[in-house]
């Protein structure tokens, strides 16, 4: 056990106390839930095809009747507007903003610009071997963070760990403290004495590749569809994960589009702090943590990637890009990425997202009726000042 204090584990959207495998169990279930999900979608639009198709036995009767008889319910976007020096802007009005659906121009017949609304926040802090070295900023800057922004009795935030597994080390709650205890027991996981020494020729004598090939991790896409799964899509309001990671995965059952897919069914922002450890090389070509440049360990330890001596390695340009992965999260869930580096420390990104989670607008719209069926809705937000950018999620999945 790598816990430095005993601690009830919680199963993910429970407040029930669960197993050590919870999330393992929990990542089943939201797997169930999503083939579910899928298999009703497509049925629906089964259904929906027919009765499209079949020919009305009445044809005055058809005539009277809808095209489509389905219930569309309003459709919420958060958008965050920046002037060209990249400062927020917050004194705009509805008439200011133009949204289309599919490019079809929507009203906007909702609109709120009040930064007082409660607010869910999730922390996903990527515990592998490549963030040994972070873990300690991570620690520091989340509890500051949490402190500054967090209202109690009002806003509510929940804290999950990843690395070989995913786990719920503090569930919804407005305490600070309870979140600052589940703070302090972020911990990268422990290796049996056996996997550390079983090092190979080229693995610079530390084991790291035996981290690798012996229960090694990253479940990064896993965590953000349990997040959003299982926690974010029951709750209401605003909502926003973070995730601070280097960005690669290693192991996840479910893909990368199916972790966003998850976070905007629930309508989450996905905000992404690239950290890593530079001296290990840990971000952008490579699994960090697992050799550093020029280890020649392709993928930085992949299982099956290389061996003694270097051969078979594998090229840099085909290794997973954290950064670009960390961005295309944020990008299409209407978040953003964040970099940490000598110029821009942890607490200071952290400082932009609590600014910008305080100065968000709310558009609401309901759909116009069209003959599509379910299916993915693309959404542009644009404003009436050619010199201003808005930060908005790219659609969301209409259907049941």
């Amino acid at each position: 056990m790598r816990r430095t204090a005993p601690m009830k584990k919680t199963n993910i959207g429970k407040g029930s106390s669960k197993s050590r495998h919870s999330g393992k169990a929990n990542f089943r279930r939201g797997r169930a839930l999503l083939l579910f999900a899928a298999c009703a979608l497509t049925c629906g639009a089964a259904v929906y095809s027919q009765q499209q198709n079949a020919a009305p036995a009445n044809q005055q009767a058809a005539t009277q009747q809808p095209a489509i008889q389905s219930t569309v319910k309003m459709v919420s976007v958060l958008a965050t507007v920046r002037d060209k020096h990249g400062k927020i802007v917050a004194n705009l009005t509805r008439d200011n903003f133009t949204l289309t659906e599919d490019g079809r121009p929507q009203t906007i017949s909702y609109f709120s610009a009040e930064t007082d609304l409660p607010l869910t926040m999730g922390l996903l802090v990527d515990t592998s071997w490549s963030q040994r070295n972070v873990l300690g900023q991570e620690r520091d800057a989340s509890n500051a963070f949490l402190n500054q922004t967090l209202r109690e009795n009002k806003d509510k935030a929940f804290l999950i760990h990843f690395d070989r597994e995913v786990e719920l080390l503090q569930d919804l709650t407005s305490s600070r403290q309870k979140l600052a205890q589940a703070i302090g027991l972020l911990n990268v996981p422990e290796f049996s004495n056996a996997s550390a020494q079983s090092t190979s020729p080229d693995d610079d004598g530390r084991g790291n590749d035996s981290h690798a090939r012996h229960g090694g991790g990253t479940l990064l896409y896993d965590a953000v569809y349990l997040a959003s799964n299982e926690i974010m899509a029951k709750q209401k309001g605003r909502k926003a994960l973070i995730v601070l990671s280097d960005g690669v995965d290693r192991g996840s059952k479910v893909s990368l589009s199916e972790a966003i897919e998850s976070a905007q069914h629930a309508d989450t922002l996905v905000y992404s702090i690239l950290i890593a450890d530079h001296e290990e090389g840990s971000y952008g070509g490579h699994h960090g943590g697992f050799g550093g440049p020029g280890m020649g360990r392709g993928g930085g330890g992949w299982p099956g990637q290389g061996g003694p001596g270097g051969g078979n390695r594998r090229p840099r340009e085909e290794r997973p890009d954290g950064k670009k992965i960390l961005e295309q999260i944020s990008r299409e869930t209407g978040g953003r990425m964040f970099e940490v580096s000598k110029k821009e420390t942890v607490e200071q990104i952290y400082a932009q997202i609590g600014e910008e989670l305080r100065n968000q607008y709310l558009l609401g719209y309901t759909p116009a009726p069209t003959d599509e069926g379910p299916g993915y809705r693309k959404i542009v937000v644009t404003t009436n000042q050619k010199d201003l950018a808005v930060q908005a999620r790219d659609g969301y999945y209409a259907g049941p």
